[in-house]
């Protein structure tokens, strides 16, 4: 699908509140609620848009420690690399992770509410699952910039 200024104007506006109306986000752009929502239909069936959520303090909802986890892997197979993707996609902590270039594979983002609960995620999860050749944890001290809005293209 190519983007023209209507949806890009669509997807910056609800980037900044997702929860506006159709009839809202039709007069912030300069169109009526029945083509923007056609248009918004259409993003979301383009897969453009994928969902709208709730943005969460980390840190209020107890979960103050972001830790990144560089991984290597023993192997770098195909079968290896998704191996590796389905666990990490199925434990809730990780909330961001990324096939990466150079000298390490993954770089994960894993929160939790303190060092010992990393702790018990790499004991008991990280560490046992096979194929992991190493394991290098750095923890954020203050989250300077986080963003859920896209540069204009």
């Amino acid at each position: 699908m190519k983007l023209d200024h209507l949806d890009r104007k669509i997807i910056a506006a609800l980037q900044l509140d997702g929860r506006m109306t159709t009839q809202q986000l039709g007069d912030r752009i300069g169109l009526s609620a029945s083509p923007c929502a056609r248009r918004v239909r259409l993003l979301e069936k383009a897969g453009i848009i994928k969902g709208y959520a709730a943005i969460i303090d980390e840190a209020l909802f107890g979960l103050p420690v972001s830790a990144f986890a560089s991984i290597k892997l023993s192997r770098q197979h195909e079968d290896d690399l998704d191996r590796f993707a389905k666990a990490v996609s199925r434990w809730p902590e990780v909330v961001d992770c990324y096939l990466m270039t150079g000298q390490r594979d993954y770089l994960l983002r894993i929160v939790v509410s303190d060092l010992a609960e990393y702790e018990r995620f790499l004991k008991e999860k990280l560490t046992r699952l096979d194929g992991v050749a190493s394991i290098e944890t750095s923890f954020a001290l203050t989250q300077v910039k986080r963003t859920t809005f896209l540069p204009e293209t």
